[in-house]
C-alpha cells in the first residue's frame, strides 16, 4: 500500500460504530409521559385558554429553561387515565428531572385520590397542576445541581452525536475521494481518522457526565419524593376541594365537565369568593338532608311514615299485599282481608301530603341577618342554605321555585326557577348572594307570592302551592291585608310554613303574628342544626 494512500473499507471498518451512530441516532423524548394526540391537544387548549398555567411556565423558566415539558408532564399525570412513564433511558438527559418527579407522582399516596377527580378532566388537571405551583417552585430551586448536571450531560450528548455525524461525513468524502482500486489518499484517510478520535472522545466525555448526572439524581431522589408527596397531596386537596363546592352549589361533574374552560374558572373563582364561599359546607349539609328526608317519603301517603298498621285503604297497602294478586290462588285470600280491615297498611302521621303547585321561599334579608349563631354561622347564611335545598326539592318534584329576598315594604327581588327547565348555576348563585338590607315587613314578600299562586292557578289549573316563610323579626299586619289574606288563602288551598331564626320567644307565641299567619310553624335557636327543618322537607 502506498504510503500516500489507505484503502476506503480499511477506513471503513475504523470507523464503522461512529457510522452506525450517525445513520440512526437515539431517539432523545422531551415528555416523559406518552401521549397520543388527543392528550396533546387537550394540553395546547388548556395552556393557551389559562392565563393562571402561562404565567406559571413564566415563573418557572426562570429557573428552568424546559419548564413548558416539565407542567405538561405533570398536567398528562392528572389528566391521562393509564399514565404511561417512557424508560428512562430515552429520555434527553436534561429531562431526567421530569422523569423522576412523575415517577415520585405516580408513586405518592395521594396521587390516586387525586386523579379519581382529575383524570379525563382537562379543567380539574390544570387546577391541579396550578395547586403544585409552590412545590414545583421549591423543587427547581433545591435541584439546581441536578439541572446544571442534566444539562451538560445534554450538551454532551449532543456533541457526541455531532462528532459520530462528522465521521459519517468524512467517510462520505474519502469514498468520494477513492480510486478504482479503493484507494483514499492519505490527507483525506488521516481526516477520517481525526474525525474518530474526536467521536472517541466526545463519547467518553458524554459517559463522564451522563455519570456524574447519575450522581447527582440519585443525591436529589429523596427530596424529589418528598416535593412530590406534598404536591400531590396539596392537589388533590385543592382538586377536593373544588369539586366539593360545586356539589355544595349543585352543580354536579356533568355540568362542569360541559362548560367551556373560562366560563368553569369564572364559576369556580365565583364560588371561592362569593359572599357565601365559606357557608358551603352548611349549604350541601342541608341539600344532603332534604334528599335523605326525600328518600323517607311514601308517595300517596299522608305525612311522615312511622310503622306498619292493618285497615282497609288501598291507598296505603304496602307492595307485599299487592304482590299477592299475582297469584290467582290467594285473590280470595286478599278480598277477605279487606273485607275484614285485615290488609297490611304504611302507617303515618303528621301534615297532609305534599302541594302540587309551586314553592315559594320568602327570606327575610333585613339588617339583623347579619347577626352570626353557634359556630358563627349567620342567619342569613342558614336562611339561604334552607332556601337552595327547597329549590332542590321543587326541582325534584318537578315544581316551580320562586325565591323572594325580603326586607322594608320599598325592598323585595324575585328569582324565578321554572320546573320544566334546570336552574342556571349562575341564577342561583344570584339568587343567594342577593342581600337587600334594611327593615322587616311581610305584607309585600306574603301577597306577593300569593298573587303568583292565584297567577299560576288561573294560567295552569294549579292550587295547593307552599310559601315557606323564614324570618328572624316579627312585624306587624294590617287587618285589612289580613282578611284578604285569608281569602285568597282559602280560595287556593295553599300552605304557609313559618321558619323563625333565633327571635325572642313572644315573637313565636301563641296569639303572635307569625303564629297566627303560619300553618306550621317551627323555631330555630342553633344554626349549626340542619336537621331542626327536617320535618318540612317530608311534607313539601
Amino acid at each position: 500500500m502506498d504510503e500516500e494512500t489507505e484503502r476506503l473499507d480499511a477506513l471503513t471498518q475504523q470507523a464503522g460504530r461512529w457510522l452506525a451512530l450517525s445513520a440512526s441516532p437515539a431517539e432523545r423524548h422531551t415528555t416523559a409521559l406518552v401521549a397520543g394526540p388527543y392528550d396533546r391537544v387537550a394540553w395546547r387548549d388548556v395552556y393557551a385558554r389559562s392565563a393562571a398555567l402561562r404565567e406559571l411556565a413564566a415563573q418557572l423558566l426562570t429557573r428552568h429553561a424546559h419548564a413548558p415539558d416539565l407542567l405538561a408532564d405533570v398536567f398528562l399525570c392528572a389528566y391521562q387515565a393509564a399514565p404511561r412513564l417512557r424508560d428512562s433511558t430515552v429520555m434527553a438527559p436534561s429531562r431526567l428531572l421530569h422523569h423522576q418527579v412523575v415517577t415520585a407522582l405516580t408513586q405518592s399516596p395521594g396521587f390516586a385520590a387525586l386523579r379519581r377527580d382529575t383524570a379525563g378532566d382537562a379543567y380539574a388537571a390544570a387546577m391541579a397542576v396550578l395547586a403544585q405551583a409552590s412545590a414545583l417552585r421549591g423543587l427547581l430551586e433545591r435541584s439546581r445541581e441536578v439541572r446544571e448536571r442534566t444539562g451538560r450531560a445534554d450538551r454532551a450528548r449532543q456533541e457526541a452525536e455531532a462528532a459520530a455525524a462528522a465521521v459519517g461525513e468524512a467517510l462520505r468524502q474519502a469514498a468520494e475521494k477513492a480510486d478504482g482500486q479503493g484507494q483514499v489518499p492519505a490527507p483525506v484517510a488521516a481526516a477520517v481518522r481525526r474525525a474518530v478520535g474526536a467521536a472517541e472522545a466526545a463519547e467518553d466525555e458524554a459517559r463522564r457526565e451522563d455519570s456524574a448526572a447519575a450522581q447527582a439524581m440519585a443525591a436529589a431522589v429523596p427530596g424529589i419524593r418528598s416535593a412530590a408527596r406534598n404536591a400531590a397531596s396539596a392537589a388533590a386537596e385543592a382538586v377536593r376541594q373544588e369539586a366539593a363546592l360545586m356539589r355544595a352549589w349543585g352543580v354536579d361533574a356533568g355540568e362542569t365537565e360541559r362548560m367551556p374552560f373560562e366560563e368553569r374558572a369564572r364559576l369556580a373563582e365565583r364560588l371561592r369568593s362569593g359572599r357565601l364561599a365559606r357557608w358551603a359546607e352548611l349549604i350541601g349539609r342541608f341539600r344532603q338532608m332534604a334528599a335523605g328526608e326525600r328518600a323517607r317519603k311514601v308517595e300517596h301517603a299522608t305525612g311522615e311514615l312511622v310503622g306498619v298498621t292493618l285497615g282497609d285503604d288501598l291507598s296505603r297497602v304496602i307492595p307485599s299485599e299487592l304482590a299477592v294478586l299475582g297469584v290467582p290462588e290467594l285473590r280470595a285470600v286478599f278480598a277477605a282481608r279487606y273485607a275484614a280491615g285485615e290488609l297490611m297498611l304504611y302507617d303515618s302521621r303528621g301534615e297532609q301530603g305534599t302541594g302540587r303547585g309551586a314553592v315559594i321561599a320568602c327570606v327575610d334579608t333585613s339588617h339583623s341577618m347579619y347577626a352570626e349563631g353557634p359556630g358563627g354561622v349567620t342567619r342569613e347564611a342558614w336562611s339561604k342554605a334552607c332556601a337552595l335545598a327547597l329549590l332542590d326539592q321543587a326541582r325534584h318534584a318537578g315544581r316551580d321555585f320562586v325565591g323572594i329576598l325580603f326586607s322594608a315594604a320599598d325592598k323585595l327581588q324575585v328569582f324565578r326557577f321554572p320546573g320544566d327547565r334546570p336552574a342556571r348555576v349562575t341564577d342561583v348563585l344570584d339568587f343567594a348572594e342577593t342581600f337587600l338590607g334594611g327593615g322587616t315587613d311581610f305584607q309585600r314578600p306574603l301577597g306577593t307570592a300569593a298573587k303568583m299562586l292565584e297567577e299560576e292557578f288561573d294560567d295552569a289549573s294549579r292550587a295547593r302551592g307552599d310559601i315557606v316563610l323564614i324570618t328572624d323579626d316579627a312585624c306587624e299586619v294590617s287587618e285589612t291585608w289580613t282578611r284578604l289574606w285569608n281569602e285568597i288563602k282559602r280560595r287556593l288551598d295553599f300552605r304557609l310554613f313559618g321558619i323563625a331564626i333565633a327571635t325572642p320567644g313572644t315573637a313565636t307565641a301563641s296569639g303572635s303574628v307569625l303564629e297566627s299567619l303560619c300553618d306550621n310553624l317551627r323555631t330555630v335557636d342553633d344554626l349549626t342544626d340542619v336537621h331542626r327543618a327536617a320535618d318540612l322537607f317530608r311534607v313539601i
